[in-house]
């Protein structure tokens, strides 16, 4: 069996999608798309930068999702032919589920265009940090993050794969987290370069807002399960994954069990489409999975040959 999967924040860089609008038309369609969506050049934005200004979350969250469905649409299959689940990591979720037809493109990024700025507004800049912590796994993050929260918020955010977790939580909270790590037993803890403590409980406001904007739209279910963040299990009732949705904000994105699960439930080959991100998590958590990592329009065509 095969999984589709889908990057998240952290995948974007300057450039991105260019090559491939201009080698396919289709591609180039669905970055207009987008676009016209937003009321927003967000296209050139992709290809010419400045970098600062792409890494804005509410930028980089529909660019990336921009970028993994125009290589999905330049494949030119139908997902539940080629597909037995799909699943994202984060944003990428929203994208998952753009691509198994939950959501069309011009609602998806309008979503992600929505959940950028509301997470961002959440926390004043400076207040909130997160950290990847190297060479702990799961139960070794949860120690040191309740033995450095000392009753701010520090928590687990993304349980990656088994040598990488990233925590998130009150600045002082992450710094003390860093200071202590390597003496609790992990290799080494690095601050990431984000400008909000994402998928931790400080982002309740943006869970609010996207529980407002998820209220006006229709989700339908998905062309094939959803292996969801918040549980690590596939779904495909549309009003159980609204609410993953919320949820999924301020809770623990669960790769390494998501990944760990499809691979006992028969799925040996993975295509991350639209960046080269989730591929390394995917052979660290299953080392005897097959990884695909389809950017380019060359590995468009070399996946095209295999399925």
């Amino acid at each position: 069996m095969r999984a589709f999967i889908f990057p998240g924040q952290g995948s974007q860089s300057v450039g991105m999608g260019a090559a491939l609008a201009d080698a396919s038309r289709t591609a180039k369609d669905v970055f207009d798309e987008v676009d016209e969506a937003l009321g927003q050049n967000l296209f050139r934005l992709m290809r010419e930068g400045p970098d600062e200004e792409l890494r804005l979350t509410e930028n980089a969250q529909p660019a990336i999702m921009a970028h993994s469905i125009a290589v999905l649409r330049t494949l030119g299959v139908q997902l539940a032919d080629v597909a037995n689940f799909v699943a994202g990591h984060s944003l990428g979720e929203y994208s998952a589920l753009c691509a198994a037809g939950s959501f069309d493109l011009p609602t998806t990024a309008r979503l992600l265009k929505l959940r950028g700025h509301a997470m961002q507004q959440a926390v004043p800049i400076g207040e909130g940090a997160m950290a990847a912590l190297l060479g702990a796994d799961l139960a070794l993050a949860k120690k040191i993050a309740e033995v450095a929260a000392q009753g701010e918020v520090c928590t687990v955010a993304n349980d990656n794969d088994p040598s990488q977790v990233v925590i998130s939580g009150h600045k002082g909270a992450i710094d003390r987290a860093i200071a202590i790590a390597k003496e609790m037993g992990a290799k080494r803890a690095l601050p990431l370069p984000v400008s909000a403590p994402f998928h931790c409980p400080l982002m309740q406001p943006a869970a609010e807002a996207m529980r407002d904007a998820l209220s006006y739209v229709v989700v339908e279910a998905p062309a094939v399960p959803l292996y969801a963040n918040v549980t690590a299990q596939p779904e495909t009732d549309p009003d159980t994954i609204r609410n993953q949705l919320l949820e999924q904000v301020t809770g623990m994105v669960r790769w390494r069990e998501s990944v760990s699960n499809m691979f006992d439930a028969g799925v040996h080959e993975f295509v991350e489409l639209g960046g080269k991100v989730l591929g390394p998590m995917v052979r660290r958590i299953a080392p005897d999975a097959k990884v695909t990592s389809v950017v380019s329009i060359e590995d468009i065509e070399a996946l095209a040959k295999e399925i």
